[in-house]
């Protein structure tokens, strides 16, 4: 899944691809990299960001939708406003991923007539304050577990049918910087619901702050250390790893499978 923020302040690429035609290219360049998904966001979710008004969100997201509908590979959305949801679908997003997990009053109802994918992601508080103090939990991974099983178990009973659902443990969203996204990456597929079904796990860890506190680089320095992460959660279950570099992840990617495969032929 390669990340589009159609935003001026994202915390690794905030403004880059803020222009429509900027927006655009970097699309285009990513489906050329071998992106599966696009993720089109229009708000910045790093700590502290200030939300963003309905109709600016709604500006900067669904012309993008309506140009890059019918590419060749599905459009997500990252959002957690109803409003902004009905808007997208109607003009062709195909999931939509939200940081609240479909908690917001009417994010269900906004959803629910469609056919569109979604993932739910875990966030302990909200992106103004989630790290304003210390995360407590119990366990994280299993707090992280039964949080998502809450958040399928209430799609479901709404009308969601379970094969639109994928689930997202939500890496440095209200979590300690080390322990506890280090747990969660380590345990990766333990954070799935556990149910018949099994829900497809989404993993975004690229350039966060759990990379740079091991690596001492900033942002834009932490391109190595987002690709062994996404690697890493590929071997423990990750469906699918949200990503800045489309192009070095795929080349990673290629080379593990290459390996899994090999060593199950052996």
């Amino acid at each position: 899944m390669g990340i589009l923020n159609a935003t001026p302040d994202s915390f690794s690429d905030g403004g880059q691809f803020f222009s429509f035609d900027d927006a655009l290219r970097r699309a285009e360049r990513m489906m050329l990299d071998g992106a599966d998904l696009i993720d089109i966001g229009g708000e910045s979710t790093r700590p502290g960001a200030p939300p963003v008004p309905l109709d600016e969100e709604l500006a900067r997201v669904v012309p993008l939708v309506e140009r890059l509908r019918g590419a060749s590979v599905p459009l997500s959305v990252d959002t957690y406003k109803p409003d902004v949801m009905r808007h997208v679908l109607a003009a062709g997003a195909d999931l939509i991923n939200d940081i609240w997990g479909f908690r917001m009053p009417g994010a269900v109802d906004a959803v629910r007539d469609s056919t569109c994918g979604l993932c739910v992601m875990h966030m302990l508080g909200e992106p103004q304050t989630m790290q304003t103090r210390e995360p407590d939990y119990r366990d994280v991974v299993t707090d992280v577990r039964r949080f998502l099983e809450e958040r399928v178990t209430a799609l479901e009973a709404g009308g969601i049918a379970p094969e639109r659902i994928s689930v997202d443990p939500g890496f440095g969203f209200g979590k300690s910087v080390i322990e506890h996204n280090y747990a969660l990456l380590a345990h990766l597929a333990d954070t799935a619901p556990r149910a018949a079904r099994r829900y497809p796990v989404l993993a975004g860890m690229s350039r966060k702050s759990m990379l740079g506190a091991l690596t001492g680089r900033d942002a834009s320095g932490r391109t190595a250390a987002s690709v062994a992460a996404a690697v890493c959660a590929a071997e423990r279950g990750a469906a699918i790893v949200r990503v800045h570099d489309v192009a070095e992840t795929v080349d990673a990617l290629k080379i593990w499978a290459a390996v899994r495969d090999a060593a199950r032929g052996g």
